[in-house]
């Protein structure tokens, strides 16, 4: 979509279509990119409930125009109950990825509101909080319509949710799952997110929200503690940045796998491929996508216990050295470990130019499954991927931030462009990412075309097992033979599959206009002004 030249043009992009309308509407009202943003986000977590909630993480990156983006950190740590013992003491010998006991890591997502919209005011006049959740409030009270992607994945795990702790009393419609079409109320969350606009998003971690919350935890029979709520606070990051031909990109630094959407990328460009769609495209970012993963999971985890500097795997050197471990033709064998995860990415861009790249997650569809009774929230399941182990950088302990699959990115060209972009998907997240922005930026397809264009994704997401290169069935099948000749371990999947992630971008041009995308796979829309 491209928004033509007017006095203050505005985008949203989200993958579902009321969310990115509760986004314009704020921009319409005179909000700016981060209350826009905030709206998007909110709504999101009522009308897709499957993908996200207030219950889990968010990451951000906010650029105004000639600045570097900042980063937000709204991701929560580990209870502090929450140690080996406390697994070994109730039988698990690894943390469970569904119930209470997945509920292990304080909900970061209102803070990395809170510190955004704080970092905003100093843009003008801020819009009251009340007219910011306006949309999602009426939604969640009012109902909202089942999309076929909640009541298909609600029927796909329902085995593993409808015994959790207030799963089937808030998503389930008689103990089955609901129909798509079906309406959905939530007025326990719409009260929750009507008592945030009146009480401050402080109120989530302390006051009577926070003593209601942490009791509900509590009788559920997670380790999280009021104690836990209380200590959290957000926090302002450095972005990691890499620089490519014409281009620099931005992206989120560790507790997130930011570092790895950099490298793919980085490592693509060094291979000097120079035309789109064909075994040199593809071959070459999932041989990137490789070595960046090895990388990524011998080193990522909560920044507090890493030891090498992620920023030196961005040096030139070790880019160059990394790039020499690729072979133009042949695969390196795989498997390596997987991770999975559910997510919305958005992107806001105001008629200022100030641009949100913004990724928010409850980890796998619905979390933990875990509904709190009082406030109508589902917590997520993020520390699940902690590691029950001696040592290593996504080993559990106490106050540790969990290993993320979130990314959000941010590009600025040489030209005067603009973009933010991102998916959810998982494992998939950075390699989407590279799919996008190599069609888009080095190769020069119309953005729309770069995210409905067939992808792949190596490794697993949505929580399958699966090592394989799965790619849609719309690539030529002369391409998938020569896939397979150089030892890819190929599945075919369908045409256009949410397992490849839900993706989308806006870029904005130096003269101001806006080009939108959002991904035929998700429920979503662009909405501009």
């Amino acid at each position: 979509m491209l928004n033509t030249p007017r006095s203050r043009r505005a985008m949203v992009t989200s993958p579902h279509h009321l969310a990115s309308q509760a986004g314009l509407d704020v921009l319409k009202d005179g909000g700016n990119a981060v209350e826009a943003a905030v709206a998007v986000a909110a709504t999101l977590a009522v009308v897709y409930p499957h993908m996200t909630g207030i219950g889990g993480d968010g990451f951000w990156l906010i650029a105004e125009p000639g600045r570097d983006p900042v980063a937000v950190d709204g991701c929560g740590a580990a209870a502090a109950a929450a140690d080996r013992e406390f697994y070994r003491r109730h039988g698990h010998v690894a943390i469970p990825w569904r119930g209470p006991h997945a509920a292990n890591t304080v909900a970061g997502t209102i803070s990395g509101w809170a510190t955004a919209l704080d970092l905003a005011r100093g843009w003008g006049r801020p819009l009251p909080l009340g007219r910011v959740l306006r949309d999602p409030i009426h939604h969640a009270e009012a109902g909202m319509v089942v999309t076929l992607s909640q009541a298909e994945l609600t029927a796909a795990k329902l085995a593993e949710l409808r015994d959790v702790s207030g799963f089937a009393a808030t998503f389930l419609d008689d103990g089955a799952a609901p129909r798509a079409g079906s309406i959905l109320r939530q007025p326990a969350l719409a009260q929750t997110l009507r008592r945030l606009a009146d009480d401050g998003l402080d109120s989530f971690y302390r006051g009577d929200l926070a003593r209601s919350i942490a009791a509900d935890l509590a009788a559920a029979g997670s380790p999280l503690t009021a104690a836990d709520l209380a200590a959290h606070q957000a926090g302002m990051r450095r972005p990691l940045s890499v620089g490519l031909r014409g281009s620099r990109l931005y992206n989120f630094p560790p507790p997130t796998q930011g570092l790895a959407s950099l490298i793919i990328l980085a490592l693509f460009d060094r291979l000097g491929v120079d035309e789109a769609e064909g075994f040199a495209h593809i071959h070459g970012l999932v041989e990137a996508t490789k070595q960046a993963f090895l990388v990524r999971d011998a080193e990522i985890g909560d920044p507090a216990h890493m030891k090498t500097d992620p920023e030196s795997f961005l040096s030139p050197a070790a880019l160059d050295a990394l790039a020499a471990r690729i072979d133009r033709r042949v695969a390196l064998p795989w498997p390596a470990p997987a991770a999975g995860g559910d997510t919305v990415w958005l992107g806001v861009v105001d008629g200022e130019g100030r641009a949100v790249s913004l990724i928010q997650s409850v980890y796998f569809e619905f979390g933990s499954g875990v509904v709190l009774p009082g406030t109508g929230i589902t917590w997520q399941n993020r520390g699940s991927s902690f590691r029950l182990a001696e040592a290593g950088p996504n080993v559990l302990r106490p106050g540790a931030k969990p290993f993320h699959t979130l990314n959000p990115a941010f590009a600025r060209f040489a030209d005067g462009r603009t973009m933010v972009y991102g998916t959810m998907g998982g494992e998939g997240q950075p390699q989407t990412q590279a799919a996008v922005f190599s069609r888009y930026a080095l190769f020069g397809q119309e953005l729309q075309a770069a995210i409905s264009a067939p992808r792949w994704l190596l490794g697993r997401t949505w929580g399958e097992d699966s090592v394989t290169l799965k790619l849609e069935s719309r690539f030529a099948p002369a391409l998938v033979d020569e896939l397979r000749a150089a030892g890819h371990a190929v599945e075919m999947l369908g045409s256009y599959t949410s397992t490849m992630g839900h993706a989308g971008a806006i870029v904005r041009r130096a003269d101001g206009v806006l080009e939108g995308a959002t991904d035929p796979r998700s429920d979503g829309a662009v909405a501009a002004w």
